[in-house]
């Protein structure tokens, strides 16, 4: 379970202020998986970010009961001198998990043959971004927080990396992020919308989704323009 706890973010570039966080308090349900929606630029990865503790925020603070996994797929913490093996083997020593095991897994499993053997420098973006799902769904989480990975790869390895993450998520919860309302179908039960620096949780992943239509258009949805909060 993660809690956000009055959470301020804004980015100020150029005298503009873009709000990610205004005051966030918000408890994800445990063991669920949710979807995090928003248009672009509305911060979803910076969201994620802060929630992995790679970003810090401005105030404010997040609690994160059980393990929670580096965001899946984020190839760009690599060594790129190391092999595929080596660097697969370092992330198992800092989680204290067998490292032999996690490095045959991360192998199989990312289908880069020799290549897992060789720099990191010398893989294509693709090969990256395999190995990083592998190294990822090698560790179980309670919370895995994923950030459009399943895109990446041919269509043989992206049903095989949803089959897995469906695996691991039957016993852990998520924070996804993805384009594809039908692959959010799939993962994930509830959805919540960040708009304006605001959570906006839906326990019908349906009605989250009919929110996010409004925010295409840069409005709020009917039944929010009332009473919505200060922007």
């Amino acid at each position: 379970m993660i809690e956000l706890r009055n959470l301020i973010k804004i980015y100020r570039l150029n005298g503009n202020a873009n709000t990610i966080a205004n005051n966030i308090s918000f408890t994800f349900p445990e063991g669920e998986s949710v979807a995090l929606m928003g248009r672009n630029g509305a911060g979803k990865s910076t969201m994620l970010k802060m929630i992995a503790g790679t970003v810090q925020p401005d105030s404010g603070e997040v609690i994160r009961h059980g393990s929670v996994s580096w965001p899946v797929g984020f190839a760009g913490s690599f060594h790129g001198d190391m092999t595929g093996s080596q660097n697969v083997k370092f992330v198992a020593r800092l989680y204290g998990v067998d490292t032999d095991e996690m490095a045959e897994f991360a192998r199989e499993f990312s289908q880069l043959e020799d290549h897992f053997y060789l720099p990191v420098r010398s893989y294509s973006s693709g090969m990256k971004s395999r190995l990083a799902f592998a190294m990822s769904m090698a560790i179980k989480f309670d919370t895995y927080l994923i950030d459009e990975i399943t895109a990446v790869g041919d269509a043989g390895f992206r049903a095989k990396s949803e089959a897995m993450l469906l695996d691991r998520l039957k016993t852990s919860g998520a924070i996804f992020v993805t384009h594809s309302p039908e692959q959010m179908k799939r993962v994930c039960q509830s959805g919540v919308v960040l708009q304006n620096g605001n959570f906006y949780y839906y326990a019908e992943l349906g009605k989250a989704q009919e929110h996010y239509g409004y925010t295409v258009r840069n409005v709020f949805p009917p039944w929010l323009r009332r009473n919505r909060p200060a922007a």
